[in-house]
């Protein structure tokens, strides 16, 4: 139609998708719906803070989704990201920002009493890279927390090929299934950095995700399953020592 200009197409992966998308971040509604879900389910695995002033960095922030699960555990986040558009969006919600690539962190050694890496790793080509500033990051006794897809025939069938016609799973052309993740290689990189990870599936809870498409939940519930073959969560603490 004249007058109306042609949406951007992007490469798969293409960190400017970010930019595009910038104002659907805290929509629960919109293309990052499931971000909010999986934000949630990250909290979950991070503990209390055991002492005053303790730091959560959180790689790969975004839109600082994580910020509102952990207002009651105490601790001062600070957010990582690369789009400026994001960041802008997490700072206002109370996140302290830091613009940086996931693998060259700008914070000292050890600053981070946990750091999370929530939906990062399937989008660098570096995941050891990212893993390992991670666990630079971390003060012996810190727990790492991390959520990725895996790099399997039937993690594409599900993360692409179906989320991508799904509003709210995942906006089209965000992934690109070649950078899926190898778990054996996860937990070796991580085991490398003191940090022995523990891994477990994840997956919607299917009679919430059913109602939330029909407009009668706000949310879904993301709920932990046997099989790590599509979307999974890995956290361990870092040895005293290393």
């Amino acid at each position: 139609m004249a007058g109306v200009p042609l949406p951007t197409l992007r490469a798969r992966n293409d960190p400017r998708q970010y930019d595009d998308l910038a104002d659907a971040w805290w929509d629960p509604r919109g293309a990052f719906a499931m971000l909010h879900w999986l934000a949630e389910a990250r909290a979950g695995l991070v503990p209390a803070a055991a002492r005053p002033g303790a730091v959560l960095v959180d790689l790969g922030c975004g839109g600082g989704l994580l910020a509102p699960h952990l207002a009651a555990k105490g601790y001062h986040h600070v957010g990582v990201d690369v789009t400026g558009s994001a960041l802008r969006r997490a700072r206002d919600h109370g996140v302290t920002v830091v613009r940086a690539d996931a693998a060259t962190v700008p914070l000292r050694d050890e600053v981070a009493d946990v750091v999370c890496a929530g939906e990062i790793l399937e989008h660098v080509t570096d995941p050891a890279a990212v893993v390992a500033e991670a666990c630079r990051l971390l003060r012996p006794g810190g727990r790492l927390v991390v959520d990725t897809i895996a790099a399997t025939r039937l993690a594409t069938l599900v993360a692409v090929e179906i989320a991508e016609r799904v509003p709210g799973a995942a906006p089209a052309g965000i992934h690109d299934p070649a950078l899926f993740v190898d778990r054996d290689a996860l937990v070796r990189a991580c085991a490398a950095h003191g940090v022995e990870l523990r891994l477990r599936g994840l997956r919607p809870r299917w009679r919430e995700l059913a109602g939330w498409a029909a407009g009668r939940r706000p949310a879904v519930t993301m709920v932990p399953v046997w099989t790590t073959a599509v979307l999974f969560q890995g956290w361990g603490t870092k040895g005293v020592g290393r």
